[in-house]
């Protein structure tokens, strides 16, 4: 919608955990079959970062940035 409705040239498709492969899926349709030929994909950021949990666990959470911009 960001694409079509605001006419915006790059959006930011954000995602943590195992959401991941949710954004990765999304900015594929997005890309392949809604605005086919129209998008590129700029640049794909992967991360992950190190916190306490309730039970007070140490764990990493992975995160992705998937940058689309409009040809």
């Amino acid at each position: 919608m960001q694409f079509t409705v605001q006419n915006t040239s790059e959006v930011i498709v954000k995602a943590r955990g195992r959401f991941i492969s949710r954004a990765v899926d999304v900015s594929e349709v997005v890309r392949k079959r809604f605005l086919e030929n129209s998008l590129d994909v700029k640049e794909i950021r992967i991360d992950s970062e190190d916190f306490k949990n309730k039970e007070g666990r140490d764990i990493r959470v992975s995160s992705i940035e998937i940058t689309l911009k409009k040809k």
